[in-house]
């Protein structure tokens, strides 16, 4: 009996060492199996993005929605819409590498590199600044609040160092996307401000987005309501708003985790342009206020479930175009469309103004204060012209020096008398072109102000080139021109306010506090703003003297015409016929806004304050744009933008932002219901973010990823939690 009972023992104990042979025998031919794929899915790092942005029809990597990072897609692409989830996703599958895509997309194939390979940093000269980071100057900022955070931002970062290898092992693919250095021209900036008080951002370990993380979503609970602007509506933890509500820029130092509602009716398709022009839906900008001010103005009329703007009628009595044709009259130097291209409007009060400007081929862009009265700009913002909400009280524009051809005040309610009247007309010496124009008009002014006015200019030695009051409108107007040289203000007999010193940045703009100095004129020709630029629209196209390695921005402006036209504007179901106002998150030269020029559309270039100083030569070509910390909110009202385009900001960001998802709320905020994002970045940011995406409700309408590059196309939904 006991050998009856050893022999099943025996049998047993030999399928169990069996088992385990062929268990053994199955995990090592596994890791070969990851060592050779690994060796061989990286042969095409260096030219994976020129291959990856002449796709004409972009195609979903996984029929499950998620991004891959297989190779190259070079069978032959079939377009399949579901109609179940109401979106075109384009699937194709690995086969031979012979094949061609015969569906009349271009094929996946590398372009040449240039021969300096692919380089751009377009570096200003040393007096410009030398593409210093806005962060730098630390010694010009006052004391700010603290980085937003939020709970459990900690939580779920276990097994994220295989994730940071694989990031830093991307970090030199995106240089080859925009034709730049990036280690020159397109890298955070990691060092603390020299000397200054205000703390740089602290660094996160980790993913940019946590794919373990689920998030839900809730509205926010504030007197704002449907346009609530984090860093703009300044409320206490009981949600009444401040006294300084509008006295300066301050955010939360909580994380905004909120998504803000939509207004009480709703908001309905916006009209589009160009009809937008002449009327909007009324309840997209509703407000308690402005239906109180429209029954005092003719130039905006309620007419049933529509705003509309006659023609005829403007704040100038008379007609905005006699408006236009008088300033033109007084100053014939002054040819609208063509040395003036970019003006900033101080305070937003007829949108007619920019609607008439536009059609002389001016890009207006208003600067708006959201206050208690009216909320105009985001009336302007509806009817598609660009505006900005940013307060001027302490602390500077966020734009850099020397780029709006005019100024335009009218009736824009600066106390000039006032003891803090010297700084904001000093900023408007700062970001005035040397040669451009200040334009002021009011109906009725004080003698004391007229007085002070007069002596404030004096003292910049700005000169008057027209003093009159127009008959028909009632309305008097000054015209100012700014120096072009810095003779003019050695002869002073007062030296009130001084000159600048020479290391002050005249283009360190965020944050950074309005200054009592005088900054001089560049006069050299290597300098930016030492000449006018070139007439619009030769100026989009013209890179003048001071831009070093103009080869590489020209080179940079195909780079993004190609892909606009191969892939943006044919290969992702948007109908550009329903975009009008436009953000490129992560500007660098405006190539992507140069390529989308020819549409209808305007562009507003974001260039963030850890990257260099890009934003001089955006302004230059004609484009408009502005500083901004994406680690904070910007300064719009909700529902602002038909698209958002963000190529590789989320990998910029890792090291700044304290959460990235922040910017995600952020985006969901900004854009319109209906409106567009277009994403490109890293797969590792990709995957997760479209699951983030979803948890919004936005329909992801398309993905498509080449080796370790992807992008993400998505449009947002009328969901609210």
């Amino acid at each position: 009996m006991a050998i009856g009972r050893f022999g099943p023992q025996v049998k047993r104990s030999n399928q169990s060492y069996g088992f385990f042979v062929k268990l053994s025998a199955t995990v090592v031919l596994g890791l070969c199996f990851v060592i050779v794929w690994s060796v061989f899915s990286n042969y095409s790092v260096t030219s994976q993005r020129q291959t990856f942005d002449d796709i004409a029809e972009p195609v979903s990597a996984a029929s499950n929605g998620k991004v891959s990072n297989f190779g190259v897609h070079s069978e032959k692409i079939v377009p399949k819409k579901e109609k179940e989830s109401g979106k075109q996703r384009f699937k194709s599958g690995l086969g031979d590498k012979d094949k061609k895509i015969n569906n009349g997309s271009v094929p996946l194939k590398p372009e040449k590199k240039p021969e300096n390979g692919g380089g751009g940093n377009a570096k200003l000269s040393k007096k410009d600044g030398e593409n210093k980071n806005q962060e730098d100057e630390g010694s010009e900022v006052e004391e700010e609040e603290e980085v937003i955070t939020e709970k459990g931002d900690d939580e779920g970062n276990d097994g994220d160092e295989d994730a940071n290898a694989i990031a830093n092992a991307n970090d030199s693919v995106e240089e080859d996307a925009n034709f730049i250095n990036a280690e020159e021209f397109d890298q955070e900036s990691s060092e603390e401000d020299n000397g200054g008080s205000r703390k740089a951002n602290r660094k996160t370990s980790g993913p940019v987005f946590d794919p373990k993380k689920r998030y839900t979503w809730k509205l926010c609970n504030t007197r704002s309501k449907h346009n609530y602007i984090p860093c703009i509506d300044i409320e206490s933890a009981t949600g009444r708003l401040q006294s300084y509500r509008h006295h300066e820029r301050s955010c939360p130092r909580s994380a905004v985790m909120c998504l803000v509602p939509l207004p009480r009716d709703g908001y309905g398709t916006p009209v589009r342009w160009p009809e937008s022009k002449g009327k909007i839906l009324y309840k997209n900008v509703e407000h308690p206020k402005l239906a109180t001010y429209i029954k005092t103005q003719d130039w905006l009329v309620e007419s049933g479930d529509y705003l509309t703007f006659p023609q005829n009628q403007s704040v100038f009595k008379g007609g905005v175009q006699h408006y236009l044709e008088s300033i033109e009259e007084m100053v014939p130097d002054i040819e609208l469309g063509k040395n003036i291209r970019i003006v900033l409007d101080m305070g937003c009060k007829d949108s007619s103004f920019m609607a008439s400007l536009l059609e002389k081929d001016v890009l207006t862009l208003t600067l708006g204060l959201k206050d208690d009265l009216v909320d105009l700009a985001q009336v302007a913002l509806e009817r598609g012209f660009p505006a900005v909400v940013s307060p001027l009280a302490t602390r500077r524009l966020p734009f850099p020096s020397g780029v709006f051809d005019a100024i335009h005040c009218g009736e824009c309610s600066i106390s000039w008398h006032s003891n803090g009247a010297t700084k904001l007309i000093l900023e408007m010496n700062r970001i005035l072109r040397p040669g451009g124009y200040f334009i002021l008009s009011a109906k009725h002014s004080s003698i004391e102000a007229e007085e002070a006015l007069s002596t404030l200019t004096a003292s910049i030695c700005w000169n008057i080139l027209a003093d009159k009051t127009d008959e028909l409108s009632d309305i008097g107007m000054k015209i100012y021109q700014k120096p072009e040289g810095n003779d003019i203000y050695e002869l002073r007999r007062k030296k009130v306010p001084p000159l600048c010193k020479e290391n002050e940045n005249p283009d360190f703009a965020w944050y950074a506090p309005l200054k009592t100095c005088l900054h001089i004129v560049p006069e050299a020709i290597e300098q930016r703003g030492a000449e006018w630029p070139a007439e619009w629209p030769k100026r989009l196209h013209t890179f003048p003297e001071w831009m070093n390695n103009r080869e590489k921005l020209i080179a940079d402006s195909e780079h993004w015409r190609s892909i606009v036209n191969k892939s943006y504007l044919v290969g992702m179901d948007i109908d550009w016929s329903t975009i009008r106002n436009i953000m490129d998150m992560k500007a660098i030269s405006g190539g992507f806004a140069a390529a989308v020029s020819d549409q209808s559309v305007w562009v507003m270039n974001v260039v963030p304050v850890h990257a260099p100083n890009t934003l001089p030569i955006i302004f230059e070509r004609g484009l408009l744009g502005v500083y901004h910390d994406w680690c904070e909110s910007f300064g719009s009202y909700p529902r602002s933008y038909d698209l958002l385009h963000a190529d590789h900001l989320f990998s910029r960001l890792k090291n700044r932002c304290k959460q990235a998802i922040v910017i995600v709320v952020e985006m969901d905020r900004l854009l319109r219901p209906g409106g567009w994002a277009i994403i490109r970045d890293k797969v590792e940011i990709i995957n997760p973010l479209e699951e983030i995406l979803r948890s919004l409700h936005w329909d992801i309408r398309m993905t498509f990823a080449q080796d370790r590059e992807a992008i993400l196309s998505a449009q947002k939904t009328t969901w609210r939690p």
